[in-house]
């Protein structure tokens, strides 16, 4: 039997091509915590938490429609009210891409009832804002 060597998520980076619209959507429009900004130009750099010491760090310098190694599907954010991060999102300028739904995802041991919702924010990451009581 193996025991996790890490203690949980710390951060998810973008580059991106718009440093200040980026900060703006996840700091100002979703309300995340600023922690650490350093560097200058294109080689800044913000440290935002989420909440619980999970965070997001945002780079500048992307290049418009630039794809980084490893490309991320999307970042998926815990939420307790679907429906109010969707707002938040989209007065930020995300646009909606799927609506909040309800679904149950059959799921191993059992089904997954989630409410989900997926926005682009205005420098292109896909966000997912994922609510449910069991994971």
């Amino acid at each position: 039997m193996s025991s996790c060597v890490t203690t949980g998520f710390h951060h998810l980076a973008v580059r991106v091509a718009d440093f200040e619209a980026a900060c703006a959507f996840y700091i100002d429009g979703l309300g995340f915590e600023l922690k650490a900004e350093w560097g200058e130009g294109d080689k800044r750099v913000a440290l935002a938490d989420s909440g619980n010491g999970n965070y997001v760090e945002i780079f500048a310098g992307g290049k418009p429609g630039e794809r980084p190694q490893g490309v991320c599907e999307h970042l998926a954010f815990r939420t307790g009210d679907c429906d109010q991060a969707v707002a938040r999102a989209a007065a930020a300028g995300a646009v909606v891409t799927m609506a909040p739904k309800s679904l149950t995802i059959e799921a191993r041991p059992r089904p997954l009832p989630v409410r989900i919702a997926f926005v682009r924010t205005p420098t292109g990451e896909v966000v997912e804002f994922f609510q449910n009581e069991l994971t």
